[in-house]
């Protein structure tokens, strides 16, 4: 046998070390439940020990079941799932701290597996992304609202309150629909409704469009979106990014206050709904700002008992005792000088181990800053729980009138008192 030809044949180095590596990030489910992208690192995994890496048609075909005239110009399936598998590496060794052994990359521009000593840098987004002028202006506008955001909650938590907004405060300390936060020593969370948005690409390379689907929330159901929807695979590219909507800045400039100095900074922490667990509905106190699209897993909870549901587009809001819809029209193109309709809404209850969830939300950005200013004052709060019974558990509906993306002014339309034990019987423990 000729040096050349046994140089082919074996094996390169490093492959046992890719191997046993592989198998043990694959027993540990770190790299999530789907089945195309598991069978690409299968592959990918099997290849180290050919000293050739795989071309990209040979994936095509033997993963992802493509015909031998597989065109990757108009075709761009392998390289969207080579760009998922790697942000996916990167997200599994960041989850195992632990972890201090070899690990896993794909080297950019290749479609192979090495095993590296130093952690590799999950990239944000795929080489020659190009966003279109409008869209880049709203995502560059859209990250530094988030940035702005941090920062004001940041200065809101730890600032101290004038003495005349102080004595507000307490006030609004007092109403039981805040009070329980404070009587017990759990830690409170101000969970914001945030959402998932992954780019559209007309080419397979480069982004034309950021998309929002209601029903895909995170990067493992966008992977079973596409598994459904396999002509969307070469158009459809995660970004790894998540928006809030602008109206929650406003809204925490209200809310933040009434949560210090009762609580330290230390014993408020902000999070954003997407990262909630079950595990903290039962452990903290949950103050959650947002969209009433944006509620996620307190969904179901805070409306099992409701009197009012949330209508398909999550734009109209049912009341179930009187059958009267409440449909918003915050959703329509804003017309400067024109007078629309929003609604909000707010819900406080105990939680299944003695805490206390704060709902305080909006179909849209109007509502949910003027329901942030209602439950913020003492007369307007003590108005909404005398309606509802002066009761610990309520929930409350409100009708806000907008313009020009401003609230304008709010009122009442019903309130009504919650079954907190009703609530969770049917939570999983």
């Amino acid at each position: 046998m000729a040096d050349g030809e046994a140089a082919l044949n074996d094996p390169p180095a490093g492959a046992a070390a890719v191997e046993a590596e592989a198998l043990r990030l694959r027993a540990s489910g770190a790299l999530g439940r789907s089945q195309r992208l598991l069978d690409l690192f299968d592959y990918l995994a099997r290849r180290t020990a050919v000293s050739r890496p795989p071309k990209e048609v040979e994936i095509a075909m033997d993963v992802f079941g493509r015909p031998a005239d597989f065109d990757a110009m108009q075709d761009a399936v392998v390289r969207v799932y080579i760009h998922k598998l790697r942000q996916r590496l990167a997200q599994a060794y960041a989850e195992q701290p632990e972890h201090t052994g070899l690990r896993l990359a794909i080297p950019r521009g290749e479609y192979r597996l090495v095993a590296q000593a130093e952690v590799v840098e999950e990239e944000a987004l795929p080489t020659g992304i190009v966003l279109t002028p409008a869209r880049q202006r709203r995502w560059i506008a859209a990250a530094v609202a988030v940035l702005v955001l941090a920062v004001a909650i940041t200065w809101l938590l730890a600032r101290p309150q004038p003495t005349v907004v102080e004595r507000e405060l307490v006030a609004v300390r007092q109403s039981p629909a805040w009070s329980p936060l404070f009587n017990n020593r759990k830690v409170t969370i101000l969970a914001l409704g945030d959402y998932y948005i992954f780019g559209e690409s007309d080419d397979g390379m480069s982004v034309a469009r950021l998309v929002r689907e209601y029903n895909v929330n995170s990067r493992p159901e966008l992977d079973e979106f596409l598994m459904q929807h396999p002509d969307k695979m070469s158009k459809y590219l995660d970004l790894d990014l998540r928006y809030l909507p602008i109206g929650a800045a406003q809204a925490l400039r209200d809310v933040a206050p009434i949560l210090t100095p009762v609580k330290s900074p230390a014993d408020v922490r902000v999070m954003m709904v997407s990262d909630l667990t079950p595990g903290l509905l039962k452990s903290a106190n949950i103050v959650y700002i947002g969209y009433l699209s944006g509620l996620g897993i307190l969904k179901d909870v805070a409306f099992s008992s409701s009197r009012f549901k949330i209508g398909e587009t999550f734009d109209d809001i049912i009341d179930q005792r009187t059958k009267r819809r409440f449909a918003s029209e915050g959703g329509a193109a804003d017309q400067a000088g024109i007078l629309y309709r929003d609604y909000g809404y707010v819900s406080s209850f105990r939680g299944p181990e003695g805490n206390r969830i704060v709902i305080v939300a909006g179909t849209r950005d109007v509502a949910l800053m003027q329901t942030a200013d209602i439950v913020s004052h003492a007369s307007t709060l003590a108005e909404t729980v005398k309606a509802a019974g002066k009761t610990e558990a309520f929930e409350a509906l409100y009708e806000v009138h907008g313009m020009n993306r401003q609230n304008v002014s709010g009122q009442l339309i019903a309130a009504s008192p919650l079954n907190s034990a009703r609530m969770w019987q049917t939570m999983v423990p």
